[in-house]
C-alpha cells in the first residue's frame, strides 16, 4: 500500500484529505508542521507527499528542497493558495511534480496523486531492470575459473572502458552473446539500450529495414516511419550477431554507417545522427571469406578494432563443474524440481565430451535431465549415448595389452617374422630381400645376425653367415644396390 504524506497547518484540510485518500486504498499520514514530517520521512515509507507552500516557520518550499536533497524520486505537489502561483512555478523548477490551487478540486488532486505514484513506481521497475541486467551479464557472472575464462574476465573489465568497435569470435555456443551484454552493462552506456540483432537470420532486405529504419511508403506495407536498430540503441550499444552473412549491399551501407555516423532510412532521404557502439561477433573465419570475396576487407578493418576469441568449452573443461552447478539450479528452480545431485562419474564423462555445441549444448543436456529424471541423484545411465560411447571405447582402448607386455620384445618378434619370410622368398639373398623390407643390404646383415638366422643358398646348402659368400656380394655403387 502506498502512503501519501500530507503537510498543511490547517488540521480541518488535513482530516478532509485523510479520508479521501483512505477511500482510495491508501495509507495516510499527516502532519501540521514541517519538522513534524520530517520525522515522518526518515521513519516511514512514503510514496508522495502534498504539501501547502504557506506555512509558519518552515514553508513549503523548504520542505521541497529537503525532499529532494534526502529522497530524490520522491514525487512532490505543491498546494498553493490563488495570487502565489507564481512561487508555484518557481516549485515546478525545483523539482515538485505538480501543484493545485485552492480553493481546489479534490478529483484533480487525486488523479495527480495517481499519476505521480504510478511514475515513481515505473520509476523503480526500470532501475531495478536495470540493477538485475547488470547482475545477470556482468562479466562477474559468467560462469568459469578456468585460465582462458580469466583472461576474457581482464579483456572484458578492459575494453568495457573505452568506447571502442568489438569484433567477438569463436564457435556457435561459445557465450559470444553474453559476452558482448557484459561489455556494455559494464560501460558508459549501460543506462541506455543493448539492442541484438542475428544477420544471418532474416533475408536482406529485411535485415536493411531492420538496421537502418524505412521510410513511409518506401515499399509495400510500408504505412509508417520506422526506426531501425541504429536508432533504437541511440546512447546504447548494437549486437551484430554473424555478421558475416551479411549480404554485399547491406555490407556497403553498414560501412557506411560506421564511417559517417549517420543512418538513411530505406526509402528516405535524410541523414540521421546515431551515437552507438557496434560489438560484432560471427563463429566463421572471416578472414577466409574475404578472400572467398564474401565479406568486405574495409568492413573488417572497421569492425576489427579490438578482438577477442572465445574459448570452445573443450578447452575450459575445467569449468564444466561449475556450469553444472549453475544450470540444475537454474531448471529446477524454473521446472519446480528439487535439487539434483552429479555423481562424479557423470562429471567425469561430460569433462571427456567433445561438446561440438559448446556451453549451449551442456545446457540442453541439464535441461533435459531436470525435465525427464525424477532421482535426486544423477548417474551415467541418464546421459545421452553420444556422451557416454566415446568414453566407453576409450576405456577399452585403455586396457588392450595384457600384464607383462614388453613393446621391445613384441617388435623384435615382428621384425624377427618379416626379415625370415623376406630371406625365404628370395631363396636367401640378401641382395633381393634388403629392398622387399625398404632397408639396406647393411641393415638387412645386422638383423640376420641379431636374430640367429639362417639363410638358404641357392644350391640349397644353409649357412650361419654370408662371410666369403661366392654368389653374393655387397652391391658397391648406387646402381648395383637398387
Amino acid at each position: 500500500m502506498d502512503n501519501v504524506l500530507i503537510i498543511d497547518d490547517e488540521q480541518s484540510l488535513l482530516d478532509l484529505l485523510s479520508v479521501v485518500f483512505k477511500k482510495e486504498g491508501y495509507g495516510v499520514r499527516t502532519a501540521l508542521s514541517a519538522a513534524k514530517a520530517f520525522e515522518v520521512l526518515d521513519k516511514e515509507d512514503v510514496g508522495i507527499v502534498v504539501t501547502d507552500i504557506k506555512m509558519p516557520e518552515t514553508d513549503g518550499m523548504e520542505v521541497l528542497r529537503r525532499v529532494r536533497a534526502k529522497h530524490a524520486d520522491l514525487p512532490v505537489i505543491m498546494v498553493t493558495a490563488y495570487g502565489s502561483v507564481s512561487q508555484a512555478v518557481e516549485a515546478l523548477k525545483a523539482g515538485a511534480l505538480d501543484y493545485v490551487v485552492k480553493p481546489f478540486d479534490v478529483e484533480e488532486l487525486k488523479i495527480i496523486v495517481r499519476r505521480g505514484l504510478a511514475e515513481r513506481q515505473l520509476r523503480e521497475e526500470n532501475l531495478r531492470l536495470k540493477r538485475d541486467l547488470r547482475e545477470r551479464y556482468g562479466f562477474e557472472n559468467m560462469i568459469g575459473k578456468s585460465r582462458a575464462m580469466q583472461e576474457i574476465y581482464l579483456l572484458i573489465e578492459k575494453v568495457a572502458g573505452t568506447d571502442s568497435t568489438v569484433l567477438i569470435t569463436g564457435e556457435s555456443g561459445t557465450g559470444k552473446e553474453m559476452a558482448a551484454r557484459a561489455i556494455h552493462f559494464q560501460s558508459g552506456r549501460r543506462d541506455n539500450q543493448f539492442v541484438s540483432i542475428n544477420c544471418a537470420a532474416l533475408p536482406e532486405n529485411l535485415l536493411e529495414s531492420e538496421l537502418f529504419g524505412h521510410a513511409r511508403g518506401s515499399f509495400t506495407g510500408a504505412v509508417a516511419d520506422k526506426k531501425g536498430m541504429f536508432e533504437v540503441a541511440q546512447k546504447g550499444t548494437l549486437f551484430l550477431d554473424e555478421v558475416a552473412e551479411m549480404s554485399p549491399w547491406t555490407q556497403v551501407k553498414l560501412l557506411r554507417a560506421l564511417q559517417e555516423r549517420t543512418v538513411r532510412r530505406v526509402g528516405g532521404t535524410e541523414e540521421i545522427p546515431v551515437d552507438v557502439r557496434i560489438i560484432a561477433a560471427t563463429n566463421q573465419d572471416i578472414k577466409r571469406r574475404i578472400q572467398e570475396g564474401k565479406f568486405r576487407e574495409d568492413l573488417f578493418y572497421r569492425l576489427n578494432v579490438i578482438s577477442f576469441e572465445m574459448p570452445p568449452l573443450r578447452k575450459r573443461t575445467e569449468d564444466i563443474p561449475l556450469l553444472v552447478t549453475h544450470f540444475l539450479q537454474k531448471y529446477c528452480d524454473r521446472l519446480g524440481k528439487k535439487s539434483k545431485r552429479f555423481t562424479p562419474e557423470v562429471i567425469g564423462l561430460l569433462e571427456a565430451y567433445g561438446w561440438p555445441g559448446n556451453i549451449r549444448e551442456l545446457e540442453n543436456v541439464v535441461e533435459r535431465i531436470v525435465a525427464i529424471e525424477d532421482r535426486e541423484t544423477v548417474t551415467a545411465g541418464c546421459l545421452p549415448k553420444d556422451i557416454i560411447s566415446p568414453q566407453k571405447a576409450k576405456r577399452e582402448t585403455q586396457y588392450f595389452f595384457e600384464p607383462g607386455f614388453n613393446l621391445t620384445v613384441y617388435l623384435d618378434d615382428v621384425a624377427k617374422n618379416y626379415v625370415s619370410q623376406a630371406l625365404a622368398a628370395t631363396a636367401g639373398s640378401i641382395q633381393k630381400a634388403a629392398p622387399l623390407l625398404g632397408i639396406s643390404y647393411r641393415t638387412m646383415r645386422y638383423l640376420i645376425g641379431k636374430y640367429g638366422l639362417n639363410r638358404v643358398r641357392k644350391n640349397g646348402a644353409k649357412a650361419e653367415s654370408d662371410e666369403g659368400d661366392e654368389h653374393e656380394k655387397e652391391p658397391k655403387n648406387v646402381t648395383e644396390r637398387q
